[in-house]
């Protein structure tokens, strides 16, 4: 009977059964659609709810910020130095030391016969002494750690001390047979390089009696730096070799010989132990790096012009270079990467002179075209937003 009772329903139905069935089914189609449809909508609002809303996790909006930034803004350094001073008869010399900037705020240039103090915090001149009489020149300068006592180097061979604040010698020390081009203080010792290819070490408390000559290079001594814990002391020659000193040691204890140039670019990084940085002049070019823990190379690059000095930011890794032939140019660059920031020019000759302010954040360099140019090149702000961020575990943690 349901057989038939079927096949009577399909004779008599079956058209509109045909018809309802297909209008059901298109109706659950429609509203299929309808819900995805419904659906996406709902996806993309609490997406964009999300996106646009305070986010109200633990993390505080600064650091929601820097989790939201695509990437950190670069770093804008200004590109015209923000005071120039003229120096008359400032030599065009790749050899010489003649600008220092002290502990105590106060730049020492060396001009021809004289030494002149200039006060970064009032601007104001004194000529410390005039080498005239003496038929001499200064050749190099450099501040005592304290910023009280000036060394100043001399083309006969002379080291002399100066007490800046009563403005009179205090010492005069020989041995050298030529001038003096580099001079390096560590606490009462002071170390002088000279064109004679040798190195003196003296404790100026007793001079005489603890001299320490040192001597590996075979041309002039054109570079020299003591490293921060004061326990190594890097060397640059015309021979174009990097010699790192022990303390203990009178012969070096480190020799490096890649460089194709003479190498007067020397400092130490403060903020990783043993990492020495050096650069060659216009035959080599480049920037050097050394692990002087364990004597080896790391990386190099090839700067494009003779590298007149380099010095390491106080408060990044980061640092700054001055070049000679044929750029004339500073360069702020990143380390590890080596990629530079930014590249800064004004001065018409080589950027033969190079120092940095007490705070860590201005460079003063000088040049043959007789002007000494100060640069606001590093910053102490990044370090200190990175004391407050909520990301940083170490302040964050207590």
């Amino acid at each position: 009977h349901r057989t038939l009772f079927s096949s009577r329903l399909a004779e008599r139905y079956g058209d509109n059964l045909a018809y309802v069935g297909h209008a059901v089914l298109t109706c659950c189609i429609n509203l299929y659609g309808l819900w995805l449809q419904l659906l996406l909508l709902s996806l993309l609002f609490i997406i964009f709810s999300f996106a646009l809303s305070p986010f109200s996790g633990p993390l505080s909006e600064d650091s929601q910020r820097l989790l939201k930034s695509p990437r950190k803004p670069q770093r804008k350094v200004p590109k015209n130095p923000y005071k120039v001073l003229d120096a008359p008869e400032l030599q065009d010399d790749f050899y010489l030391n003649l600008v220092d900037w002290s502990s105590q705020n106060m730049l020492s240039v060396g001009l021809n016969t004289c030494v002149y103090l200039w006060s970064a915090c009032n601007s104001q001149v004194i000529k410390l002494c005039d080498l005239v009489n003496d038929q001499d020149t200064v050749t190099s300068v450099q501040w005592a750690d304290k910023g009280e006592l000036l060394a100043v180097g001399t083309n006969r061979g002379i080291t002399q001390i100066w007490d800046v604040h009563t403005q009179k010698m205090t010492m005069e020390l020989s041995g050298h047979t030529s001038r003096v081009g580099c001079l390096a203080w560590n606490g009462d010792l002071v170390c002088s390089g000279s064109r004679d290819r040798h190195i003196i070490q003296r404790d100026i408390r007793q001079p005489h009696l603890t001299e320490k000559k040192m001597s590996a290079h075979r041309q002039e001594v054109c570079g020299l730096k003591w490293s921060p814990d004061k326990q190594y002391l890097a060397s640059g020659g015309n021979d174009n070799q990097l010699l790192v000193w022990s303390m203990r040691r009178t012969d070096p204890s480190q020799t490096f010989t890649e460089h194709s140039a003479a190498v007067k670019a020397l400092a130490w990084s403060p903020h990783h132990h043993g990492l020495l940085v050096s650069g060659g002049g216009t035959a080599d070019r480049h920037l050097r790096f050394w692990n002087t823990l364990t004597g080896q190379p790391m990386q190099a690059i090839d700067t494009g012009s003779q590298v007149c000095n380099v010095a390491w930011s106080k408060h990044s890794s980061e640092l700054v270079s001055t070049h000679g032939y044929s750029l004339n140019q500073v360069i702020i660059w990143k380390y590890p990467s080596l990629q530079p920031v930014t590249k800064l020019s004004g001065h018409q000759f080589r950027v033969l002179y190079l120092a940095m302010s007490p705070d860590g954040e201005s460079i003063v360099t000088g040049a043959g075209d007789e002007t000494l140019r100060f640069w606001h090149v590093f910053s102490k702000s990044g370090q200190q937003r990175a004391a407050r961020s909520k990301l940083n575990l170490f302040h964050s943690l207590r």
